[in-house]
């Protein structure tokens, strides 16, 4: 199983659209549990890691992301 590796900042891509119809949400917190927030409604939300890593469909680095040296 491949597990998906995304930092704060990230944009994550869901398998399933929030209510208001984005399936883009931000990475704000990263930890056992992670804090979202959709990119259409910018409702924020905290979720358990492990059911947050079920659905993710695609991770979106952030712009201008990368090592810092």
């Amino acid at each position: 199983m491949n597990i998906p590796k995304f930092d704060k900042g990230d944009t994550l891509i869901m398998k399933k659209k929030h209510p208001c119809g984005s399936f883009a949400f931000e990475v704000m917190r990263t930890g056992s549990d992670v804090r979202i927030k959709c990119k259409g409604c910018g409702h924020d939300m905290t979720i358990n890691r492990l059911k947050l890593e079920k659905n993710i469909k695609k991770v979106e680095a952030q712009a201008g992301g990368g090592e810092e040296q």
